[in-house]
């Protein structure tokens, strides 16, 4: 939609957001430092996230029966900086068998591990992982909002920002906000219609033929609704106002257990950031002082260990970040994520 003038006129958050991010001049279709530059996600806090992947992979394949092939699938690859740490992080024996994806819109990084596989859109068949650490806050969203009527509607947006009420949300979108995220007839109650998510996700897991999927994502569940909706937007490392410009990352937080419900899969677990990385072995305890009498040098590395450790698992940070972790064809997820501090070496 434009105007006289050429100008876009106001149209759907979540149209507005897909142009903003993914279109040829967008936010991810850009080179340089990539996401790393404007926002700091598990992967760029501590090694440690990596390696907690690892082990996760470690333990699918054990799952899988040790297959000859083993697919490792990184969604929203960004520089490639989660895969290759999984890859560096694995016993030989498991790296030997792994086949490693790296699903990103923007054209691959010089200089990354020619091990990795670079691709648009993840593989069809994967026997293996396939991880989303996120993406789906990313995969853009129409917005609605309350009038004074009590009625929802679409809410639209120019270019900068500005935004008006349009039409009544109807059909699909209108049955997705009655299941999921009910309104309240309040004037300016807000909600991310999450359905476009839902079938991204769906779309994901039906690429595995056997394995685990895992989405990793700011969330929320229908128990605690934000009430006016978490559309935000991140800029050279600062939150700021939302504007599909294309200068900024658009992002909102995910509804997960909606995203669980699309592909209803049985073993399914919703856990926290904080509960599964404790499970794969990352507590963030301190290391006893009398290390630091014995070995002071082994101390300092394992203090700087435990501070990483504790950011990733942190309360009213990247800890409350949500799990959804959905078994395929094997067994229960919750067999996967157990508290074992062991690695197996393979």
């Amino acid at each position: 939609m434009t105007t006289e003038t050429g100008e876009a006129g106001p149209r759907g958050w979540r149209a507005a957001a897909q142009d903003a991010l993914y279109g040829p001049d967008g936010f991810y279709r850009g080179s340089g430092a990539g996401p790393a530059g404007h926002f700091r996600t598990s992967v760029h806090a501590s090694p440690l996230f990596a390696g907690a992947v690892a082990r996760l992979l470690c333990r699918v394949d054990e799952a899988l029966g040790r297959p000859a092939v083993l697919g490792f699938v990184d969604m929203a690859a960004g520089r490639g900086e989660l895969v290759t740490g999984v890859l560096a992080a694995l016993p030989a024996g498991v790296a030997a068998r792994v086949r490693a994806y790296a699903v990103e819109l923007a054209d691959r990084p010089a200089g990354l591990d020619h091990r990795i596989e670079w691709r648009a859109e993840p593989p069809e068949g994967t026997t293996g992982l396939l991880f989303a650490n996120e993406w789906l806050d990313n995969v853009p969203v129409d917005v609605a909002e309350v009038d004074p009527s009590g009625v929802p509607r679409l809410v639209l947006v120019r270019r900068d920002g500005t935004e008006r009420l349009g039409e009544p949300v109807a059909g699909a979108e209108a049955a997705w906000l009655a299941r999921w995220w009910p309104l309240a007839a309040e004037e300016g109650l807000r909600a991310e219609i999450g359905l476009p998510r839902d079938r991204a996700w769906a779309s994901a897991v039906d690429t595995l033929a056997r394995g685990l999927a895992v989405a990793v994502d700011y969330a929320h569940t229908a128990a605690a609704r934000p009430p006016f909706g978490t559309l935000t937007a991140f800029r050279e490392g600062r939150e700021t106002t939302p504007v599909p410009d294309g200068t900024c990352d658009l992002t909102a937080h995910v509804a997960l257990d909606a995203c669980a419900a699309a592909r209803a899969l049985p073993g399914t677990r919703l856990l926290t950031q904080r509960d599964a990385l404790r499970a794969l072995g990352i507590g963030g305890a301190r290391p006893p002082l009398t290390l630091a009498s014995t070995d002071p040098a082994g101390y300092v590395r394992a203090l700087a260990g435990a501070g990483e450790a504790a950011e990733l698992t942190a309360p009213g940070g990247l800890g409350d970040f949500g799990w959804l972790v959905q078994p395929v064809g094997i067994a229960d997820a919750g067999d996967l994520l157990v508290d074992v501090t062991d690695d197996e070496e393979q």
